[in-house]
């Protein structure tokens, strides 16, 4: 026999504000994850999160402004470790090979998304669409690495352009896009010891180089 006293606890505990809508957008990245962006509908999405599909519409004009948002709530909800191992170069190669492995999986299912309809479908470019799932955030974890790099003495914040800055991520970014899935030992090790410390100590070192601009460096 049913008590009276256990009805109520089967009862759906309604939810609203923040917590409503992270529960939509873990449904919908579950349900791209799933089914693929093509096969996502705004139903699909409502019936996964229990819900109705006013609620949906109410906060997102249609899918692929739903799945923006999906795809940036992941990501800000799955961030990268941040490293601290005494040195630039061993907090550079945990945080790139840490990026690869948790940006893998997630690359390989923007990318998927981008070029089933979502770029087609929102007019944005590639750049674009990084942008609007990125957000305002800046490097602000990886200017941690670097800001502590400077203050050790290893590096001249001053006299490094943003773009030097920023390579060792874009390289792996660009790897992950082109293979998804995570960058080898050896590739990690050949962007950090042939390409980007060489690159600043040689050319970026006390007296020569051109200020920094860290507030446009991002990482994935």
């Amino acid at each position: 026999m049913t008590t009276s006293a256990a009805a109520p606890s089967r009862q759906r505990r309604r939810r609203r504000g923040p917590e409503l809508e992270a529960a939509l957008l873990d449904a919908a990245w579950d349900e791209l994850v799933e089914v693929g962006f093509a096969k996502l509908t705004m139903e699909s999405v409502a019936s996964r999160a229990g819900t109705g599909i006013a609620v949906l519409y109410r906060r997102w004009a249609n899918k692929d402004e739903l799945v923006l948002a999906a795809l940036k709530h992941h990501r800000n909800n799955h961030p990268v470790d941040l490293p601290d191992t005494g040195t630039l170069r061993g907090d550079l190669l945990a945080a790139l090979t840490g990026m690869g492995e948790a940006r893998a999986a997630f690359l390989a299912i923007a990318a998927a998304t981008a070029f089933s309809g979502l770029l087609a479908g929102t007019g944005l470019t590639p750049a674009q669409v990084r942008d609007r799932i990125m957000g305002d955030q800046r490097l602000s974890r990886v200017r941690t690495i670097y800001q502590r790099a400077h203050d050790r003495g290893e590096i001249d914040l001053e006299r490094i352009p943003s773009a030097v800055l920023a390579m060792p991520f874009d390289l792996v970014r660009h790897d992950l896009l082109m293979d998804l899935k995570p960058l080898k030992p050896t590739r990690v090790r050949s962007i950090i010891d042939e390409l980007f410390l060489p690159l600043v100590h040689s050319h970026y070192g006390p007296g020569s180089g051109e200020p920094s601009d860290l507030t446009h460096v991002r990482v994935c």
